[in-house]
């Protein structure tokens, strides 16, 4: 919750209003490709998606392979669909440096990836020379 607002505020910044702001829940960080890949192949205009998620740490190599097919999914779906996709997935040791990057201030990781998708976008619609 605490990305998700960040990057409330991060579109807000940006001049993005809320109405123009679309929140799809995925269960886990797994699935924030295919959600993305859904969404900016949806028939009604997606300029751009931001994964948020939090992955931390366990007493099992599963944090290896979850952070890697979000970090992997996340950037094929961004290439094949030619859009946008801002990776605000922390991965962390622990709950403490989550909370810390996903604070109240602008170093919240999901006012950074809305910032980030925003602009992305705004460049990619700009012609080419």
């Amino acid at each position: 919750e605490r990305l998700l607002n960040g990057a409330l505020r991060g579109f807000a910044a940006c001049g993005v209003g809320a109405a123009d702001v679309l929140v799809v829940r995925v269960p886990g960080a797994v699935e924030l490709p295919l959600a993305a890949q859904r969404l900016l192949r949806a028939p009604h205009f997606v300029a751009g998606v931001v994964a948020l998620g939090c992955v931390i740490r366990g007493e099992t190599t599963h944090y290896d392979y979850v952070c890697r097919a979000a970090v992997d999914g996340v950037l094929r779906v961004m290439l094949d669909e030619g859009k946008p996709v801002a990776f605000g997935v922390l991965t962390c040791e622990t709950s403490a440096q989550a909370m810390q990057r996903a604070g109240d201030g602008d170093d919240n990781k999901g006012f950074e990836a809305a910032l980030t998708a925003v602009e992305t976008a705004r460049l990619r619609a700009e012609p080419t020379r």
